[in-house]
C-alpha cells in the first residue's frame, strides 16, 4: 500500500506541475497581457505604451523563467523601468530592494497580489474557499443520502413501476443543467411571477448567516444535478448485484428479501458509487461557478468569474492551484478507498 500511495503521489505532483504550467502559459498569452496593461494602465494606451508597461513589469521575459519565479524556484525579478521606478516580484509594499527576499513564489507562500480585489491572493482564496466549503458541505449532505436511497430503491426490483419512475426522475435531473434549474427555482419560489415567495432569490446574506430561506435554492440547484447522476450509478450497481449468484442462492435458502438487501447486496452495491461520490468534489468546484454567480454568493466560483472577467492573472493562477489540488487529492482518496472497499482489487 505504501508503494502504491507513493507512486500515486508522484503522479499527482507531475500532473500538478503540468496543469499549472498550462494555465500559466494560457493566462500569459499576449492578448491577455495587453488587456491587463490597458485595464491597469489606460484603456487608450498605444501599442508602444502597452509594450513599455509590460516590459517595465517583467511580463516580456521567457515563460519558463516567469513560471519558475511564480513557483518560487527561481529568484524574483528586479527591473529598473524606463520611468525610473524599480519594480520586482518581491518588492511589494515599499520593501527596499536590498532587503527584499530573493524567492517569493507559491512554495514560499506568496501567491501574488490581486489586481481586482487589491489584496493578497492567498487571503482571498482562503476566504472564498471557506464560503464555498459551506455550500459544498450542505450540498453533499443533501445529495449523497438522497441519491443513494433513490438508486437502491430503484435497483432492488429492476423493471418495476418504482424503478421506472425513479429512473425517469434521475434522468430528468441529470439532463437539467444548473443554470436552467436555478432560474426555474428562482422564478417559481422566489419571485412574484408565480407568487410563491417562499425563499430568497439571493444568497448574499448566507455569507454571514445561513438560514433555510437564503440557502435552500442554491443548495438544491447544485444537488439536483449530481443527485440524478449518483442515483443512476447506484441503481446500475444495485441491479448488477441483485442478479449475482450469491443473491440467488440466498433467495433459494429462504432468506427474506429485506435481509438479502441489507446484509448482502447493499455493501457490494455501494462500492462503485463511492468512486462517483468522490469525483463529485471536482465537479462541485465547476458547478458552483454558475450557481454562485446566479445567486450572488461570493464564494470560490464567484471569485473565479470576477478574476476571469477582469483578467486578474495572479488570482486565476491561485484558483487553478486550488482546483488542481482538489481534483488530484479526491482522485487519490477515491483510488485508495476503492481498494479497501473491494477486496478483489489487488495492488501491484
Amino acid at each position: 500500500m505504501g508503494l502504491f500511495v507513493l507512486r500515486r503521489f508522484g503522479v499527482m505532483i507531475l500532473t500538478a506541475f503540468f496543469l499549472t504550467f498550462v494555465v500559466f502559459v494560457l493566462t500569459n498569452l499576449e492578448p491577455n497581457l495587453e488587456k491587463l496593461a490597458k485595464t491597469q494602465g489606460n484603456a487608450r494606451m498605444s501599442d508602444e505604451q502597452v509594450e513599455t508597461w509590460l516590459s517595465n513589469r517583467g511580463y516580456h521575459r521567457p515563460v519558463a523563467v516567469k513560471y519558475g519565479e511564480w513557483l518560487g524556484v527561481i529568484p524574483g525579478y528586479v527591473i529598473e523601468g524606463t520611468d525610473g521606478e524599480t519594480r520586482g516580484r518581491c518588492l511589494r509594499g515599499g520593501v527596499d530592494p536590498t532587503e527584499a527576499a530573493r524567492f517569493c513564489g507559491i512554495l514560499q507562500g506568496d501567491w501574488g497580489f490581486s489586481t481586482v480585489f487589491k489584496e493578497d491572493v492567498w487571503k482571498i482564496v482562503l476566504t472564498r474557499l471557506g464560503q464555498t466549503a459551506k455550500l459544498m458541505g450542505w450540498v453533499m449532505a443533501v445529495m449523497v443520502p438522497s441519491s443513494l436511497i433513490i438508486g437502491v430503491l430503484a435497483g432492488m426490483r429492476e423493471g418495476s413501476k418504482l424503478d421506472r419512475s425513479l429512473s425517469t426522475v434521475s434522468i430528468v435531473t441529470t439532463a437539467t443543467p444548473e443554470y436552467v434549474s436555478g432560474v426555474i427555482f428562482i422564478t417559481v419560489f422566489a419571485s412574484s411571477a408565480v407568487g410563491l415567495k417562499w425563499f430568497n432569490g439571493s444568497a448574499t446574506s448566507a455569507m454571514e448567516d445561513i438560514t433555510f430561506l437564503n440557502f435552500t435554492l442554491p443548495v438544491m440547484t447544485v444537488a439536483l444535478y449530481g443527485m440524478g447522476y449518483i442515483a443512476r450509478m447506484t441503481r446500475a450497481s444495485m441491479t448488477e448485484v441483485m442478479t449475482a449468484q450469491y443473491i440467488r442462492t440466498a433467495r433459494l435458502k429462504g432468506v427474506s428479501f429485506r435481509n438479502i438487501v441489507l446484509r448482502h447486496a447493499l455493501r457490494n452495491a455501494l462500492i462503485a458509487p463511492f468512486t462517483v461520490i468522490m469525483l463529485q468534489f471536482p465537479w462541485l468546484l465547476n458547478g458552483v461557478v454558475i450557481v454562485e454567480t446566479l445567486f450572488n454568493f461570493k464564494g470560490f466560483g464567484w471569485t473565479l468569474v470576477q478574476a476571469a472577467g477582469n483578467n486578474d492573472i495572479e488570482m486565476l493562477l491561485g484558483v487553478s492551484v486550488v482546483s488542481v489540488f482538489v481534483v488530484l487529492t479526491t482522485q487519490l482518496i477515491s483510488d485508495i478507498g476503492y481498494v479497501f472497499l473491494n477486496p478483489r482489487i489487488r495492488i501491484s
